[in-house]
């Protein structure tokens, strides 16, 4: 068995310890072809394009 707690944690130290468990919110940039926000380091969903590069075709009768 291991050691256990000698004292209750208080709340405060409690939520401490967990600060860094939360979620963050991911980093969106501006697409320099289309203008629309997409994740930064990532292909573009609306057209396609990784910086001036385009990586997949998009019909425009999908999007």
């Amino acid at each position: 068995m291991g050691p256990l707690p000698k004292r209750k944690l208080s709340k405060r130290r409690k939520h401490n310890r967990r600060n860094h468990d939360k979620l963050t919110l991911t980093h969106l940039v501006v697409c320099p072809q289309c203008g629309k926000y997409k994740p930064a380091h990532r292909v573009c969903a609306e057209c396609g394009y990784y910086g001036d590069t385009a990586v997949i075709e998009i019909d425009e009768d999908e999007a």
